[in-house]
């Protein structure tokens, strides 16, 4: 269940490369699960800009977002007092693996988002998740306070070896043991990497083009064992074992 609303921005600050950070403020009821996403509407473009929650509380909406076309450099653009139209309570979020106790929470990216509030009620939920966050270069890196300020093992990988551990967040994954479970979003290769690197379940967030993002069609969909499934209702969340790559 979806909800369209009117939200209002009072903060919208640059945090890294091309990366901003966004609160609204306005009805946060139909938000119910971390992974879940919001449909932006914005004026001059006709299609919404789908992006992941970040975080929430009862009046407030933090999404963190990258510019990447004239559609999210308008957004960059938008001032405090901005009044937006948004879809919220979209897709189907993570859901917190009860007999999971180590979780590995691995971010790529603008995937890193999502994964916040999701560390947020793992820890919650009595889990000790170890936080892997993977970015191009030492100026795209967000986040790493943040999730060290939850009291997690935070590792930082970069391509270009600027920052943290030089390769891929899968360089720290092949070091690591002890984790029974896994929770990751970011691009699609990235993905289909933790994947293959993990011998454990998990579930993975995609990210994906979208056009209505309410199912409706059927341009985000993800073939599956089960048949193809929209990432935008059936996920953006689906299980290791589902996927068919």
């Amino acid at each position: 269940m979806y909800k369209r609303n009117i939200y209002t921005v009072t903060e919208n600050k640059k945090i890294a490369k091309d990366v901003f950070y966004m609160i609204l403020e306005g009805d946060t009821s139909y938000i119910t699960a971390p992974g879940q996403f919001i449909n932006i509407e914005i004026d001059g473009f006709y299609l919404r800009r789908p992006i992941s929650v970040c975080d929430w509380d009862d009046k407030t909406i933090t999404i963190i977002y990258k510019v990447v076309g004239q559609g999210t450099q308008a957004m960059a653009d938008m001032p405090a007092g901005t009044k937006l139209d948004i879809l919220t309570g979209l897709g189907n979020g993570f859901t917190v693996a009860q007999d999971s106790k180590t979780p590995l929470v691995i971010g790529g990216g603008v995937g890193t988002p999502p994964m916040y509030a999701l560390t947020k009620e793992l820890i919650k939920q009595g889990a000790k998740p170890t936080v892997i966050l993977g970015f191009t270069g030492k100026d795209d890196v967000f986040g790493e306070k943040e999730f060290k300020d939850l009291g997690c093992d935070v590792y930082i990988t970069t391509n270009d070896g600027s920052y943290g551990t030089k390769g891929f967040v899968t360089d720290v994954i092949k070091n690591l043991s002890g984790y029974d479970y896994f929770y990751t979003c970011g691009p699609m290769a990235m993905l289909k990497a933790v994947a293959q690197a993990t011998e454990c379940s998990g579930q993975l967030s995609f990210e994906e083009r979208m056009g209505c993002g309410f199912g409706g069609c059927m341009g985000c969909s993800c073939k599956t064992l089960t048949g193809y499934k929209r990432i935008c209702t059936e996920g953006p969340v689906l299980l290791k074992e589902e996927i068919i790559w």
